[in-house]
């Protein structure tokens, strides 16, 4: 920094000052600074920078090492909001969900000294493990919980958790909506696996907008998250749909689980949205390119990564952090349409 100075002809405070975005810096003299940095090749020292301000602005992330779109775009989200409100991120990844596990977990970021911790948690195991947490720092749940967990954190008086979710129930809800609003009698739910809160979200949002049109669910048809699974149950309803006896409309618990099922109707001569209509859920790269598009629920994840590290800054800053959920939006391309005459 005071090469810095000596290069831009200004002092060792007035650097400090453009480096740290305050406004009082007149804007020639900002930029003579900027130059400076560029043509000495200036980066910040991060350790001193901690010493000097007692902060590490490290955040530790919790990750549940799934490959899946709505945990991975999750990581991706929190990673870049992180960084560009100044904060690093440190990623543990878990492979098991214990007490043990993640008791390893805070030695390792507190060893970092991070100032907040940020766990994704979409299955039940995963919150299980977070019941077990003792932080000294906030800690934040990035899953669609019926409950925050009560015994995290130290003591009630000392850091908080806090829960962040896109909301999954009212995404499903408008799905379903949508398709008893193009004339559908019914809608058979193709659910993904039941350890999920996202799932069961997704589920409970399916059944109420049912229930609210007077029509009494029938049972979802459960399984994984993958197009294998989807191709499967597409092929058990082929026949029926094809005899004009199956559903009308179908919404799948995922775009991966919607596409499948397209496959296996594809394969029995079926046609989406002329016999059944298809409905997904995420918005996944290429979901608009399917055969046909994919009418489906987007997950606004940048959205998600802003609110949580807005989430953290305002805890740390000792503010009143409510529990959010987070809107997601319905995507409507030509995968539905009208029922079929039957």
């Amino acid at each position: 920094m005071s090469d810095v100075a000596a290069v831009a002809g200004v002092s060792h405070q007035t650097v400090s000052r453009v480096l740290n975005e305050h406004p009082s810096v007149r804007g020639e003299t900002r930029e003579r600074v900027l130059a400076a940095i560029t043509s000495l090749g200036y980066r910040r020292n991060s350790a001193a920078r901690a010493l000097a301000t007692s902060r590490s602005t490290t955040l530790g992330v919790v990750a549940t090492g799934s490959a899946l779109f709505g945990p991975t775009s999750t990581l991706i989200a929190i990673e870049g909001a992180a960084r560009d409100q100044g904060y690093f991120v440190s990623v543990a990844t878990l492979h098991r969900y214990d007490a043990e596990a993640m008791h390893e977990v805070l030695e390792h970021f507190m060893a970092q000294d991070v100032e907040a911790i940020v766990v994704i948690a979409p299955q039940d195991d995963v919150a299980a493990a977070v019941e077990t947490f003792r932080a000294p720092v906030p800690v934040l749940v990035v899953a669609a919980l019926e409950h925050v967990p009560a015994a995290a954190g130290t003591t009630p008086a000392g850091p908080t958790t806090l829960s962040l979710a896109v909301d999954q129930r009212a995404g499903a809800r408008a799905a379903t909506e949508h398709l008893l609003d193009l004339g559908h009698e019914d809608v058979l739910h193709v659910a993904g696996p039941q350890d999920w809160f996202d799932a069961r979200a997704r589920a409970a949002g399916w059944r109420e907008a049912l229930e609210a049109r007077g029509v009494v669910p029938t049972r979802p048809r459960t399984c994984s998250w993958a197009a294998d699974d989807g191709y499967a149950v597409g092929r058990d309803l082929a026949e029926a749909i094809a005899a004009g006896e199956g559903p009308t409309a179908v919404l799948a618990g995922n775009d991966q689980l919607a596409l499948g099922m397209l496959r296996a109707f594809w394969e029995r001569g079926l046609s989406v949205p002329d016999d059944v209509s298809v409905a997904g859920f995420d918005d996944v790269a290429g979901s608009a390119y399917f055969v046909p598009p994919l009418t489906t629920v987007r997950q606004p994840f940048e959205v998600l990564g802003q609110r949580c590290v807005a989430m953290v800054v305002a805890a740390l800053a000792g503010e009143a952090v409510p529990t959010e959920r987070i809107a997601p939006e319905l995507v409507v391309r030509s995968s539905t349409g009208a029922p079929p005459v039957r």
